[in-house]
């Protein structure tokens, strides 16, 4: 088993990647809120000097973005679906989309009550 962790700057592009993931046979993905390094500094009150022309550079900018994760069965499965995120955004430029990347899991356990 694999975690596929996508972390989507773009966010107005959620609900078509979620439908992709129905489509191929996804089952399960969490969706978080979640804001990186750079656009919490941006908003941050705190002067930080070295990062004083990031913070200029991030004005304007949407500090935050969308962490999606599921847990998948094999790696052709893991393929499958992040090249389903690719297909979705293909035509846009490439910078700042955000990144994937997967880890295999040792174990999964269930929280319900049948165990």
């Amino acid at each position: 088993m694999y975690a596929l962790f996508i972390v989507l700057n773009q966010t107005d592009y959620l609900d078509v990647i979620l439908e992709r993931f129905v489509e191929i046979g996804v089952t399960g993905a969490t969706v978080l809120d979640s804001q990186g390094m750079a656009g919490a500094i941006a908003n941050s009150d705190r002067s930080i000097p070295l990062f004083g022309s990031l913070k200029t550079l991030m004005e304007g900018a949407r500090p935050y973005n969308k962490t999606i994760f599921t847990v998948l069965k094999n790696e052709e499965m893991v393929e499958k679906t992040a090249a389903a995120v690719q297909d979705v955004l293909k035509d846009l430029p490439s910078t700042g989309l955000g990144f994937m990347f997967s880890v295999p899991i040792g174990k999964v356990y269930s929280l319900g009550t049948n165990r």
